[in-house]
């Protein structure tokens, strides 16, 4: 008998009836039959959960069941002679109740005996592919963080893809009737010579800056600006002074210097005519007072092409471009495209029922992206439940903003609640802004308990649904960059969506409580609510300066993180720290053009759950300082920090400060010149970024101390000469960055003792011309990235080392990220 037929569960079910009529009918074998009742009865959930898993057995484990189902299928036939047995005939009941004693101890045997060897075996085979499926997926994850595959991991393919996007994005613009009316329109408005001032309008996620960037790469306009040609992000709450002084850098390629790095930005005027053509683009202005105070303030000789929701009047701009939304062709190109990978309806879907979803994005660029990305895979149901809720919408305009919001709100109604939530969470940052990876990624581990891989993965998610962009950094170079060369963009009315979701409800009672854009202080909402707890478990405050008196007191017993946004050169730190004892992540980040003092740091020694610290361009002298350990802090990230002697060497004692740092990352710290040797004592770290810093000269000699240090970058430190002759013994290291260190010499000699070593990045590196010998014993070694000259002798160790991939690089010296 085959065993699928047992595990149907027919025979045992059948039996199992018998056996309690038998039970209750024959005193011969009432005994036997109840204990064969509890057997089968534990039996048959088994056979049930084995039956929908549909796993083939092994051949021995098949003869040993279908045994046992013969067995059983006898049992019921003997069970069926037992119920139809005459109670006057004995020795007919004895000889049956003999058999069932021995179909009951069979049974017993079975079920205490070879059934438990199964399940053993199917543990070991449980615990071995744990074993295997783990370690690739820890495999897959140092893939994404340090690029030693082929295509950098998910990332890579996520940044890849939207490379591929934007290119198609471009090829549409080249064909979209409205954008091609539109970049020839402006054409000739920039070389008249009467016209300074342009504006385009148009509501939003029509496709006005991707207009304007499409006239920034036009070739006539380069060369008759000379490639002179500049664009400049505004935003809702811009800072005037600073977009001044950008401006004039820009445009002069002069920087402002003063004393202390501050600019001196009072009564700024351009004194000097600027002889060569100029072209300014203004992107996403919101108010006409910001753009008479830019205008007023840049040289006539410069042509200006201002983009805003806004249709500005002409006393303000020469001429103004209104532009069209895409056509019924077009508009059915862009959402196939994003629906169903190709430029038409496939065969296979129902033609009517995508026309009337694509009627309903009203020919918005950004809403047929978004939406058709979002029914993706969907089956027609869901489809049809989309076109019905888009249709109960209002008409768009430029006054229904809100409306346009609803539409939108689609596109994450169908997702899985997590990644919704990871979502919402980016209305925590300011608008046109790239987001740090890092700072998202441990975000939303502290937020949604999620592991880092599967943070990643919503990441790529929310990306393939282009609802965030990917940005790969200039400075990244390659496809094969860390994770720490990319950042995340999301379009304005994106993050308005989110803002306009997560606001719905009770202020008091909200997941995130989020200021929309920068105000002088907090909002006067949450003033008039503070007398009541905010349950929200992500706050973010954007202000400028704030002193002590700013604030007001509030109590946030749920918040887990906290993010201060701020521009300004002096910043006190909220007082209501205090009320946060959930508090996992803080994160400061001050936009303005020189670095901030920051007060009220001793309010952090409070914090006993902070787990993740990130300071953007602020003094920290006494940061170190601490009296009370950070027992749970994990990460701390110093970006765009004065440090200045704060670590000097007599004065700190990191590893008592921090008894539980895994990652250490300074980067831009221009005044940092080496590092404490206490350093070399912090047993717990696994990462160390150190990373722009153009003063470090060298590092500590007892580096190697750091026994379980993954990952070390040194990338752009160009007066560090030489690293730690005892790097060797750092023998779980698996990623080495010294790109762009020009100055150092050579690899020291023991850097063949580092085993595990998979990927080097060495780029730019001119000094480097020889390798020490021990480098063939880097058997784990995957990935080389390096320049042309030294691939030569790398590539004699590819012949050494099996796996080996040496790659060459081109030099890059794009400086376009200072802007960020």
């Amino acid at each position: 008998m085959a065993v699928t037929d047992f595990f149907a569960g027919e025979i045992a079910t059948e039996l199992l009836k018998q056996l309690i009529v038998i039970s209750r009918k024959s005193a011969f074998c009432r005994s036997s039959a109840e204990q064969l009742v509890q057997y089968i009865e534990e039996l048959l959930p088994i056979i049930q959960e084995i039956k929908h898993t549909g796993v083939e057995l092994p051949q021995h484990r098949q003869r040993q069941l279908d045994n046992f189902s013969q067995r059983l299928s006898d049992g019921l036939e003997l069970a069926n002679k037992v119920v139809n047995s005459p109670r006057w005939n004995v020795y007919k009941n004895l000889r049956l109740a003999q058999k069932m004693e021995k179909l009951e101890k069979f049974v017993s045997r079975f079920m205490n005996g070879i059934i438990q060897a199964h399940v053993l075996a199917d543990v070991h085979h449980v615990r071995v592919g744990i074993d295997e499926k783990f370690p690739r997926l820890e495999r897959q994850l140092e893939s994404m963080k340090i690029g030693v595959d082929d295509r950098g991991g998910w990332l890579g393919d996520a940044v890849n893809r939207v490379e591929e996007e934007r290119r198609f994005e471009g090829t549409l613009a080249n064909l979209s009737a409205g954008m091609e009316l539109g970049k020839r329109k402006l054409k000739e408005l920039l070389m008249a010579k009467d016209v300074t001032v342009i504006g385009i309008h148009g509501i939003g996620g029509s496709g006005k800056t991707t207009l304007a960037r499409e006239i920034c790469k036009d070739d006539q306009i380069k060369a008759y600006f000379n490639n002179r040609i500049f664009f400049l992000t505004v935003s809702q709450s811009p800072s005037v002074e600073q977009l001044s002084a950008k401006i004039w850098e820009m445009i002069s390629g002069n920087k402002m210097v003063s004393s202390g790095n501050m600019f001196s930005l009072v009564k700024l005027q351009y004194d000097i005519e600027i002889s060569s053509r100029t072209l300014l683009i203004l992107d996403d202005i919101w108010s006409q007072s910001v753009l008479e105070q830019l205008k007023f303030k840049i040289p006539t000789s410069c042509k200006i092409i201002v983009v805003s929701r806004l249709k500005f009047p002409l006393s303000v701009v020469d001429s103004s471009y209104e532009l069209e939304l895409l056509r019924e062709d077009e508009a059915m190109g862009l959402f196939c495209h994003f629906a169903f990978g190709q430029s038409s309806v496939p065969f296979t879907a129902d033609k009517q029922l995508v026309k009337e979803v694509v009627d309903e994005c009203k020919g918005l660029p950004l809403a047929l992206k978004v939406i058709g990305a979002s029914l993706k895979d969907q089956p027609e149901m869901f489809w049809t439940s989309a076109k019905s809720r888009l249709s109960r919408s209002q008409p768009l305009c430029e006054s229904h903003e809100v409306q346009l919001l609803e539409r939108m709100k689609l596109s994450i109604d169908s997702l899985r609640d997590k990644v919704r939530d990871c979502f919402l969470d980016l209305g925590a940052f300011p608008e046109d802004k790239r987001i740090p990876l890092d700072i998202l990624i441990n975000m939303w581990m502290e937020l949604h308990d999620v592991e880092e891989k599967d943070a990643f993965a919503i990441l790529v998610e929310l990306s393939d649904k282009n609802l965030l962009t990917l940005v790969k950094d200039a400075r990244g170079g390659d496809k094969y960059s860390s994770y720490y060369e990319i950042s995340v963009y999301q379009h304005d009315i994106l993050r308005d969506l989110a803002i306009h979701v997560s606001n719905f409800g009770c202020i008091n009672q909200r997941r995130r409580l989020l200021m929309p854009r920068r105000e002088e202080g907090l909002p006067k909402e949450w003033e008039r609510n503070m007398d009541q707890p905010f349950n929200a478990q992500i706050i973010s405050v954007h202000t400028g300066e704030m002193s002590e008196m700013n604030w007001f007191r509030m109590d946030c017993p749920k918040a887990e993180v906290l993010v201060l946004n701020f521009s300004s050169n002096e910043y006190f730190l909220p007082p209501f720290l205090d009320n946060m004892p959930k508090l996992r992540a803080l994160i400061l980040i001050n936009y303005s053009n020189s670095n901030a003092v920051v007060h009220n740091l001793s309010v952090l020694n409070n914090l006993a759950n902070l787990r993740s610290l990130w300071f953007e361009k602020v003094y920290v002298p006494r940061l170190f300082d601490a009296t009370i350990p950070f027992k749970n802090l994990q990460k701390v990230s110093l970006i765009l920090c004065d440090i200045d002697n704060c670590l000097d060497q007599s004065a700190i004692d990191l590893p008592r400060i921090f008894p539980r740092l895994s990652e250490l990352t300074m980067d831009h710290c221009i005044k940092l010149n080496k590092l404490p040797s206490s350093l070399c004592r912090m047993h717990t770290l696994k990462s160390l970024n150190v990373t722009n810093c153009e003063s470090l000269q060298e590092l500590p000699a007892d580096l190697d101390k750091l026994s379980f240090l993954l990952l070390l970058r040194l990338y752009s430190c160009p007066n560090l000469k030489r690293l730690p002759v005892g790097i060797g013994h750092l023998v779980w290291l698996k990623y080495l960055d010294i790109s762009e260190c020009v100055t150092m010499g050579c690899l020291p000699e023991g850097i063949g003792g580092c085993t595990n070593l998979e990927k080097i990045d060495m780029r730019e590196c001119p000094l480097i011309k020889n390798l020490p010998l021990s480098v063939v014993s880097l058997h784990s070694l995957r990935r080389i990235i390096c320049d042309e000259e030294v691939s030569l002798v790398w590539k004699d160790v590819e012949k050494v080392i099996p796996g080996l991939c040496v790659q060459v690089v081109e030099e890059c010296f794009n400086l376009d990220w200072l802007s960020e």
